[in-house]
């Protein structure tokens, strides 16, 4: 899809009028209802929630009912309105719409507006979505454990008007770019579920030559106890604990770093286990680069490097962390003791194998994890290509919008 060649081609001379959605549209908020009135059959209704998990740029069919009873008291969107939602977890949720092609009218949830205008409203639902106009709206959305944003901040934010004067000409020139997009839209969503499903089926395969690789027969390598061939400690709280990225992540208890440090208490090529807290008993993890290890969390790293190689070590735990469940002390909050991880028993084959299992096994981490590169890495670069070209094909070139690459 080429830039202005394309839009020049498409717009024919005619102007574009960048107009506040208030201008253009009236805006209703929605009534409140909660998950427990939802129904498998009833009134159709969009609750908010529906909106991430669910819903994408138009709908025709909907996911919830309510009693009629309960519908009678709520507010309904039109066919041809488009649903925004208000409120979400993050600011970057804010400001999506979907527009609603449904055959009747639909309930919708207290967070979230109806936006009745004179455009498409699969064109504006796509707007919706670009990059341009969430920086329009991000000064207006109010931050704190659940962000949100009103109408009035809603409507101060622009919509590119093709053709303002001839309504019937503008319509057209919004449903060929909604028709772009929507070609656009399937054929990325069907590159992404081939990639996806390449994906799925690399990990079985990994799973698969992992489990194989690191399966022994009895009398094939010698097993020793983890606690005399490596070095378990856990470590402290850092003084102060950042959530801006640093160089240093903070690891502690459960599935994913705990925030960020100003420095490091803990080299890398070392093999991490949360040792207490509710979610993360058994995990294992690798911390590839120097780290801050806090105080609900063991490290574990090889005595001697020439005996046992740390990062076969992760795959062998990684891949039998039942072995760490089966530790786990119950009664208050969950937690694995040292003395009982130390008496582990790990097959330790010859160097020159675990080097031989480290190598397949990295290949295949990066080709199904890795988000620098691999598969996701394609999936990743597939989904970004899309919002460029959406957001290109959306900017009608406006001189001050910045699309980024």
């Amino acid at each position: 899809m080429s830039g202005v060649s394309f839009m020049e081609r498409l717009l024919d001379g005619v102007e574009v009028a960048w107009k506040q959605l208030d201008d253009v549209g009236e805006f209703l908020r929605g009534k409140r209802f909660v998950k427990a009135d939802m129904m498998p059959e009833g009134i159709p209704c969009i609750h908010y929630g529906e909106m991430y998990t669910h819903f994408g740029v138009w709908a025709d069919q909907a996911k919830s009912f309510l009693d009629t009873a309960v519908a009678s008291k709520l507010r309904f969107a039109n066919p041809g309105d488009v649903i925004i939602v208000a409120a979400g977890e993050t600011i970057e949720d804010i400001g999506n719409g979907t527009a609603w092609l449904g055959a009747s009218d639909v309930v919708f949830h207290d967070a979230c507006f109806s936006f009745k205008s004179e455009l498409d409203p699969k064109y504006v639902a796509y707007y919706l979505r670009t990059n341009l106009f969430k920086e329009q709206i991000k000064s207006s959305v109010s931050s704190g454990k659940i962000s949100s944003i009103n109408a009035k901040g809603l409507g101060k934010a622009e919509i590119p008007v093709p053709c303002p004067e001839n309504p019937k000409k503008s319509l057209e020139i919004q449903a060929e770019i909604v028709r772009i997009l929507d070609a656009f839209t399937a054929f990325t969503a069907e590159l992404t579920a081939e990639l996806t499903a390449e994906l799925t089926a690399r990990k079985k395969q990994y799973q698969y030559y992992r489990d194989k690789l690191l399966s022994f027969k009895k009398g094939d390598v010698e097993w020793k106890t983890l606690g005399d061939i490596s070095e378990i400690n856990t470590g402290q709280k850092p003084t102060e604990i950042l959530s801006d990225e640093t160089a240093f992540d903070y690891i502690n208890a459960g599935t994913t770093r705990s925030g960020y440090a100003i420095g490091s208490n803990c080299e890398g090529d070392t093999v991490t286990t949360p040792s207490r807290g509710q979610g993360g008993i058994g995990f294992v993890g690798y911390q590839k680069e120097p780290f801050w290890l806090g105080p609900l969390c063991y490290k574990i790293r090889s005595a001697d490097e020439t005996v046992l190689i740390n990062k076969y070590l992760f795959y062998f735990l990684q891949s039998n962390n039942e072995l760490i469940l089966g530790l786990k002390k119950e009664g208050g909050v969950p937690a694995v003791n040292k003395s009982d991880l130390a008496k582990l028993k790990i097959p330790v084959p010859s160097f020159d194998n675990q080097i031989h299992i480290v190598t397949i096994l990295d290949k295949f981490d990066a080709l199904t994890n890795s988000i620098s590169e691999g598969l996701p890495r394609e999936i990743e670069l597939r989904q970004k290509q899309y919002e460029y070209y959406r957001d290109l094909l959306l900017s009608f070139l406006k001189p001050d919008a910045e699309v980024a690459a």
